[in-house]
């Protein structure tokens, strides 16, 4: 990871809406309309959290379609485990995805040895 990743990364789990967002979203995919109710905030405080975990791909993002014919958007979280290691006077954090290939968690395990 890239300095300004980790700094967003830690910056996104010291929020506190953005942590209630992945952790509801965790057990099943929500509406912004679930999230709202879940996380006690106002839509557009969940849409602006929503945004930036997307965009940083903890969120994964799915159209679905109503009975009625509406669409509306579901989230869910991508985000499994983070690791952080501080050592000799560094520090290193590791992100891991729910949907990441397995030859990529092999390789990252291989390294981390």
């Amino acid at each position: 990871m890239t300095d300004d990743e980790e700094r967003e990364l830690l910056a996104l789990l010291d929020d506190e809406y953005a942590r209630r967002i992945l952790i509801a979203a965790s057990e099943e995919p929500m509406s912004v309309e679930r999230l709202t109710e879940c996380c006690d905030a106002s839509p557009p405080t969940i849409y602006r959290r929503i945004d930036r975990l997307t965009a940083a791909g903890y969120l994964d993002e799915y159209q679905e379609l109503d009975p009625d014919g509406h669409h509306y958007k579901t989230y869910s979280t991508r985000l499994e485990r983070v690791a952080i290691e501080i050592a000799e006077g560094s520090m290193a954090l590791d992100v891991y995805r729910l949907d990441e290939d397995p030859a990529d968690r092999f390789t990252r395990l291989f390294e981390d040895l």
